[in-house]
């Protein structure tokens, strides 16, 4: 037993108790604790570590494992028993002694690890756990010397693959049941539970234990191998791989989505062997989805590009040093740039370049691709949004978004909110992390609402009021509220959350600001990418400046190029993603300059293939080789965010500041497959490559970058107002849409009411959703307000596409992780029970969707969508590795399709 701490203040020198608290004593030590709080936590306030395996704080007390047993005297009588301090409130006048005090409790918290120890194998040895098990370092501090166990210990079959990337090991686990609280409470999944009772209780699913029951999906699985306290749940990618005292562990940023969540790269040998949830309250608490968790491997791609590349004579790129290809990159920028290239049949030469960073750039390498554009390029023809966009969209980041930080809206904002809405935006696919605070949120009462095509996942397990519309009728729908989300929005604190596919749909963005000034809820942007938000301040956008300032501003001009050192800088409102691609396949533009863009991730990717054709010039950043790097006349390699340092800038405006994970300076740690790597970040690269083309910038290193754009910003942070200055609603979404053909370009509302949008039919109906119920979302029948515009009858099979991305859909990032990749939910087409009468389809049968560019071919599943609307996932990978995008077969959102039987394709 533990030495007893001194006795504290006697009772009569203690201020009165404040209001809300209760005093108690605890191992002779007074303390007051807030009303309601759990004992094992005022424990740990006082540095009393109070051993447990079920206590987790940010779930709901089991009391499952027993082993947290401390002694409790209520007004000067003992109660008979231990009790369990993590199920425990603390009281007025209660006195505790832990084991550090207790005989007791020390007694019976050793004969509850005695208990625990009964079944579990000596599996230490080759156990991933070994090392960081509480298991093993509290069977030290609370447990016996030796077993009195001499009976044959129960076992199971192991491991059992829960899911591609979880496994259960039956034998290890004792029970805590942290994993199915988590599921329940956390992720609303349900992915795994308790079965069987007595001494035939284990955790698994129904598929696993029994063969039967729905299949396992979940996004955030890989929580629960984290906060598994025992080495029950293992992971299959990192199972055997590493001992925790071989690793050299990092604290990061997540790179996949906009939360910015932190997390642990641990790594060895030059290589990331596992990516764990950091612990920050403040944003992600202590989870994160399996795609961030999972999806790391792609650094250690087989075609990670390693050295820089110049196209020879031959047409063929071949590898050469850091100067040859800096120094060829600036000659073809710098006759690009000033119309020396090469003449067409008419005598005319083009003039100008345009910069696609992409949206995973880090702040200080948003500014440096801003800063290179405007300074050694001299145009504002520069843009990191590698997805559909629009003029609208350029108004409202700059008047709404640009300069906001966490004050405005954030995570916490969230949690406490009366009422949320998610208009463009799905959460649990694209910013998971908000989708887990909205679960939490709706947990404690916060009503939050959807506008979308049908009850996706998310909808449910938020308890949402789903607002639905067609697809093109968003805007109407803002308008047309029904009353109780209207009411609930009009609370203070009520917060509207859009997403960056409000682009698609003229008038969203405006539609979103008057629903704000109409009601007072604040708005908050969230786009996909973990740079956007970034970029956007660093002024990597064509109308925005550093800092969020408006290019039209002549003041901020002035202002930036004092700073920059030089005297004037270009005023002209820059060319968007989809008009450089445009320019430059027409001819007007002679180069382009490419961060990280996937071809297919754009709103036409054959206009962009075309652009990279016609370029006298592409020199490309990349970090892997694709369909860019392969038309590039220079291939420059950057070091992904394992290999340098940086900022993301997440949702709120919060700056998530990350370290070097694996320096790639040389060693072991600068090694990829065997290979040594030379990647640097892209600031520094652009940095080299302007003092190629005689201008400086500055931006050697990412920490001097970092502190430049702070001043920056904080000088022309009094020159924001927006882009443009006004919310002009445009019909052209993106350059890059235009080319399709009418049947296919976004639906645009019609002229049949006066706010321009199309007459619609708005019912009641009844469908299954959810809502809180004694703390827990439960099903219920919810009536839940329509919005529809009906198609022509006459239409035949037309039908209005409704699409999103899903989170787990073989993006660039899911290289080399085919565990993770098994476990996304399965792609299909969704429409209404009516409309799969209608077409002639039932449950699972396969359907043809067709495009201009080519079809796609999925079973179909009945939801509650609108009649004559049908969903598709806008990117939908094959076994063969090659993925189809619905953008690349020349389909958009609200545009018009056609679904035929797919059974003979």
């Amino acid at each position: 037993m533990t030495q007893a701490p001194e006795k504290t203040t006697a009772d009569d020198d203690l201020p009165p108790v404040p209001e809300g608290h209760v005093r108690l004593t605890i191992d002779d030590r007074v303390v007051d604790a807030p009303q309601g709080e759990l004992l094992i936590r005022t424990c740990e306030r006082l540095g009393i570590v109070v051993p447990r395996f079920c206590d987790h704080p940010l779930l709901d007390p089991a009391g499952a494992c027993r082993q947290c047993l401390v002694e409790v005297e209520m007004g000067g009588r003992k109660m008979p028993k231990p009790q369990a301090s993590c199920t425990m409130t603390v009281a007025q006048d209660m006195v505790v002694n832990t084991q550090m005090t207790s005989p007791v409790a020390d007694k019976a918290q050793q004969g509850v690890m005695e208990l625990l120890l009964i079944n579990h194998p000596l599996d230490c040895p080759i156990c991933d756990k070994g090392g960081e098990c509480p298991l093993q370092n509290q069977a030290m501090s609370s447990g016996r010397a030796e077993s009195r166990f001499v009976e044959e210990k129960r076992t199971f079959a192991k491991p059992l693959p829960i899911s591609d990337e979880v496994l259960l090991d039956r034998e290890r686990c004792v029970l805590c049941q942290r994993c199915t609280r988590f599921s329940r409470q956390i992720a609303g999944d349900q992915f795994i539970e308790l079965l069987e009772r007595g001494a035939h209780q284990q955790i698994g699913t129904e598929e696993t234990a029994f063969g039967e029951g729905e299949d396992f999906q979940s996004y955030f699985s890989g929580n629960t191998i984290q906060i598994c306290p025992v080495g029950a749940l293992t992971s299959a990618s990192y199972r055997f791989r590493s001992r925790p005292f071989d690793l050299v562990s990092t604290p990061g940023v997540s790179e996949h989505d906009s939360s910015g969540a932190a997390v642990r790269r641990d790594w060895r040998r030059g290589a990331v062997t596992r990516v764990l949830a950091g612990d920050d309250p403040e944003v992600n608490e202590e989870w994160i989805d399996d795609k961030t968790r999972f999806a790391f491997r792609y650094t250690q791609a087989a075609d990670r590009l390693l050295r820089p590349m110049v196209r020879g004579d031959d047409g063929e790129l071949a590898e050469t040093s850091w100067t040859e290809a800096l120094e060829r990159a600036a000659q073809l920028l710098v006759a690009a740039r000033d119309g020396q290239g090469p003449e067409d049949e008419e005598g005319h030469r083009k003039q100008g370049v345009g910069v696609l960073p992409g949206g995973r750039v880090t702040v200080e390498d948003g500014y440096a691709y801003a800063k290179f554009a405007r300074l050694a390029l001299r145009t504002n023809d520069v843009d990191a949004r590698a997805r559909a966009a629009s003029d609208e969209e350029l108004d409202f980041l700059g008047t709404r978004v640009a300069g906001t930080g966490p004050d405005h809206v954030s995570f916490d904002a969230l949690e406490s909110a009366p009422a949320v809405l998610c208009v463009a935006l799905e959460p649990e696919e694209e910013a998971p992390v908000v989708f887990l605070r909205l679960r939490k949120a709706a947990r404690t009462g916060t009503a939050v609402h959807h506008l979308s095509q049908w009850s996706t996942p998310a909808v449910v397990k938020t308890g949402s009021r789903l607002v639905r519309c067609a697809p093109g009728d968003e805007v109407t729908a803002l308008g047309t509220l029904p009353d109780p989300v209207a009411a609930d929005l009009a609370k203070p604190g009520a917060v509207v959350l859009v997403g960056e596919r409000a682009a698609q749909v003229p008038g969203l963005y405006a539609a979103v600001a008057d629903l704000g000034a109409r009601t007072g809820a604040r708005v908050a942007w969230i786009p996909r990418r973990a740079g956007e938000r970034g970029a956007l301040d660093a002024g990597a956008l064509p109308t925005v400046l550093p800092g969020g300032a408006p290019v039209a501003d002549a003041a901020a001009r002035a202002e930036l190029a004092s700073r920059w050192g030089v005297t004037e800088l270009p005023s002209d409102a820059g060319r968007d993603l989809g008009e450089i691609l445009r320019a430059t396949a027409d001819g007007e533009l002679a180069g382009l300059v490419v961060g990280g863009v996937a071809l297919d991730d754009l709103p036409d990717p054959d206009l962009a293939r075309r652009a990279l054709e016609t370029a006298d010039v592409v020199v490309s950043l990349e970090q892997r080789r694709t369909e860019v790097t392969d038309r590039a006349d220079v291939v420059l390699p950057v070091a992904p965010v394992i290999n340098k340092a940086g900022t993301f800038r997440n949702w709120e405006g919060r700056d998530r500041r990350f370290a070097t994970t694996i320096d790639p300076s040389g060693g072991s740690a600068g090694r990829v497959g065997g290979t040594a790597a030379t990647t640097l970040p892209d600031c520094r690269v652009l940095d080299t490559l302007a003092v190629e083309m005689d201008v400086d910038l500055f931006t050697q290193t990412p920490e001097a970058t970092a502190a430049e754009f702070a001043r920056v910003a904080e000088a022309l942070g009094g020159h924001r107002g927006g882009a443009t200055g006004t919310f002009a609603s445009s019909r052209r979404t993106n350059g890059a849409l235009a080319a399709s053909e009418a049947a296919n370009a976004p639906f645009v509302p019609g002229e049949g009411s006066a706010d321009g949008a199309a007459d619609v039919d708005v019912e009641v109906i009844d469908v299954e959703v959810a809502e809180v119920v004694d703390g827990e979302l439960v099903e219920v029948a919810e009536v839940v307000e329509v919005v529809e515009t009906p198609v022509d009858p006459t239409s035949g099979r037309a039908l209005r596409l409704a699409t999103w991305r899903q989170l787990l859909d073989g993006g660039a990032l899911m290289a080399g992780e085919p565990e993770l990749a098994g476990t996304a939910r399965p792609p299909k087409f969704r429409v209404s029970a009516q409309t799969a009468r209608r077409l002639g389809f039932a449950q699972d049968d396969p359907a043809q969707l067709e495009g201009p560019r080519g079809s796609l071919i999925l079973p179909v599943e009945v939801a509650d969508l609108p009649d004559d609307v049908v969903w598709a996932p806008a990117r939908v990978p094959h076994l063969d590795g090659e993925v189809v995008t619905l953008a690349g077969l020349g389909l958009h959102h609200g545009g018009t399709v056609r679904l035929h039987d797919g059974s003979s394709s």
